[in-house]
């Protein structure tokens, strides 16, 4: 993970937080609401970041060569 661009440690974090907030959901929390409002445009524009960032991370990893690090 040393090697990783800057792209991808903005996309790991993005999905860190994602998780963590998906995890407090499961509890009746949802970080992201309680800070910009339900269904605001921010919240959008962070669920389709985290989402986007997602999507990186998998094609990062898929096109990786085997034996290497992301």
């Amino acid at each position: 993970m040393k090697q990783m661009s800057t792209l991808g440690w903005i996309a790991f974090i993005l999905v860190i937080i994602g998780g963590l907030n998906w995890g407090l959901v499961s509890v009746g929390y949802n970080v992201v609401d309680s800070i910009f409002g339900v269904g605001s445009m921010i919240s959008a524009i962070v669920y389709g970041l985290v989402g986007l960032s997602a999507l990186y991370l998998i094609v990062a990893a898929a096109m990786k060569p085997k034996g290497s690090q992301m």
